[in-house]
């Protein structure tokens, strides 16, 4: 295992050293550390805070000396994957009714699951993220879902309400009244101003340390891009002021691939697959936010190898087609209807498969493609956030 402890050699930097050694030596793993202090080196890696860890060429760890257990983790087998990555800002997004939100939830669930301090926020509130938790509305001030877990939705008026007070310290009593009726007006005068509240929010959520990972189950791909990029929008049309330091630190946050990413969720299918891959092209050029990851939901299963697909031609044959009805108990229209679903299903995943085949290689081969199967069962809200974050706890265990 190649270590390499990026930084200026100070005393933070050796404490890290340290910490990884004496990690090292009570898992009996062995790593060969190296120490990076050359600062254009530092800065083609990406990071942006130190001292930072990169593993087998991973960033994992930046800003701080890490925790002796976190370091443990990155020991284990397997360990540096997706959740373990120390990105703390995922955007969900992807073609409306390819099971984003479900995705976001399993995520936000597993991570809670494993311990750390997990927010998960509904960009739009449609009520989707209650209905996948089975757990009553999620307000803008939060619903706590499990021990680690807290859900909520984003209302631009409640956060303009907390800028005032935490930021500009104006005191609101009741609603904003005057204030949210100018800032109805700058919103359609100046766009980003909405979607700068939803991100700045939950930047200010990370650059607090509230929370371990922040989930934002975003916009479609239709309307992402407009939402990573306003930050960017915003400073260059104000140059000084309260606001633009507000979104110099926002946009250092959406920037640092460390700690910020976006996930795009597709199925196998043509559209979704097509949106994909020009979402990922969008947010390269267009916005602050590296692509961390990206979800196939509803990929279904091989039915049987070439080989076994000889049998079933040759039982579809006419004459072998009453044999088998004979031999099961049905009728000969039964045994052609399964048969012919059999036959189409195994058509519907090859083409999805060549699908896939696409997506994996329009993506940057260092982005990693998990899979989640079709779930055969009409199970909803809880009950398949539950299956689809057990089936990505096995890819990423994987």
């Amino acid at each position: 295992m190649d270590i390499k402890v990026l930084g200026s050699g100070c005393s933070k930097c050796r404490s890290t050293v340290g910490i990884i050694e004496r990690a090292a030596r009570a898992a009996g793993v062995d790593v060969e550390i190296v120490k990076v202090e050359d600062p254009e080196e530092i800065r083609r890696s990406g990071v942006r805070a130190t001292p930072a860890v990169m593993i087998d060429g991973k960033v994992v760890h930046s800003g701080g000396i890490p925790s002796h257990e976190k370091v443990q983790s990155w020991l284990k087998p397997g360990a540096i994957g997706f959740l373990d990555h120390p990105t703390r800002y995922l955007f969900f997004t992807g073609k409306g009714g390819v099971g984003k939100t479900t995705v976001a939830a399993a995520i936000a669930l597993l991570a809670s699951e494993q311990g750390r301090r997990t927010l998960i926020c509904e960009a739009e509130p449609k009520g989707d993220l209650a209905r996948a938790y089975e757990c009553g509305p999620t307000p803008f001030s939060g619903r706590r879902v499990s021990d680690h877990l807290m859900a909520m939705s984003m209302d631009t008026e409640a956060s303009l309400r907390e800028y005032l007070r935490l930021v500009a310290k104006v005191p609101i009593i009741g609603h904003v009244g005057p204030v949210a009726r100018a800032f109805d007006f700058v919103a359609t005068a100046a766009p980003g101003i909405r979607e700068i509240l939803t991100v700045g929010k939950l930047c200010f959520e990370i650059r607090a340390g509230h929370y371990d990972l922040v989930v934002v189950d975003a916009s479609s791909t239709g309307s992402v891009v407009g939402q990573l990029a306003a930050p960017t929008g915003i400073n260059e049309l104000i140059r000084v002021g309260v606001v633009r330091s507000q979104t110099d630190w926002i946009l250092e946050i959406l920037g640092d691939p460390v700690r910020t990413g976006a996930v795009l969720v597709t199925t196998p299918e043509e559209m979704p697959v097509n949106e994909a891959v020009d979402l990922a092209g969008r947010l390269a050029s267009e916005t602050p936010v590296h692509l961390a990851c990206v979800v196939a939901n509803r990929v279904l299963p091989e039915l049987f190898g070439r080989s076994e697909e000889q049998v079933f031609n040759e039982i579809t044959r006419p004459a072998r087609l009453d044999l088998l009805a004979r031999g099961i108990g049905a009728s000969r229209e039964l045994v052609e209807d399964v048969l012919a679903a059999a036959r189409l299903a195994v058509t519907v995943r090859r083409d999805g498969v060549a699908h896939l085949e696409r997506l994996r290689a329009e993506i940057a081969p260092d982005v990693p493609l998990l899979y989640v199967p079709y779930l055969f069962a009409r199970s909803h809200g809880l009950c398949a956030v539950r299956q689809v974050a057990r089936a990505l706890s096995e890819e990423l265990l994987t």
